[in-house]
């Protein structure tokens, strides 16, 4: 038995979770709401203000899901009650980030600005110039996010340029020795 699959997801105060035909999972906070279709062999029940998430037999298969859909409807209570965020550090000379509305705009050596437009249900803030804070209720979706700015200038490992998660840590290399 799944260690994590058989632990129940605690339905929170102020959250509403409604199950559908077809295993489909809507979930209602103060933050938003989250919808998502699990797969057909598993049983989603509600119990006694816990989700219970059952497997009908020890295939490979059915295994390797029961810890999977219980991770996402627990990510999906948190993401409707608490929400997520990621915070990016950018180090460089000149490296800079800054907010305009819905678009964010980054500053990373190149000729050009880099210009990103936040997805529906993410946001961004600057509340330094090299300070990035990704926000959104999917997990999901702010770490993809996240990761799509990041890629933009990966930490390189002799100066420590780039853009950084930040409890991201950078393994540091030693330049040319000249002789």
């Amino acid at each position: 038995m799944s260690r994590i699959g058989k632990m129940p997801v605690k339905i929170l105060d102020g959250v509403t979770v409604t199950i559908k035909e077809g295993n489909t999972l809507v979930v209602k906070g103060k933050m938003g709401e989250l919808t998502d279709t699990f797969n057909n062999t598993l049983t989603i029940k509600e119990e006694d203000g816990n989700i219970i998430v059952e497997r009908p037999d020890d295939t490979k298969t059915s295994r390797s899901l029961h810890g999977l859909t219980r991770s996402l409807i627990a990510n999906m209570v948190e993401g409707v009650t608490n929400g997520y965020e990621k915070k990016l550090l950018i180090n460089g000379v000149g490296y800079r980030a800054k907010k305009q509305g819905s678009k964010l705009e980054l500053s990373l050596g190149f000729s050009h600005q880099v210009i990103m437009i936040d997805p529906d249900g993410i946001t961004t803030e600057c509340p330094e110039n090299t300070t990035i804070i990704v926000k959104g209720i999917n997990k999901q979706l702010v770490g993809n996010y996240a990761a799509k700015i990041r890629a933009w200038r990966k930490p390189e490992p002799y100066k420590g340029k780039g853009i950084k998660y930040e409890n991201e840590h950078i393994r540091r290399k030693e330049g040319k020795l000249a002789n």
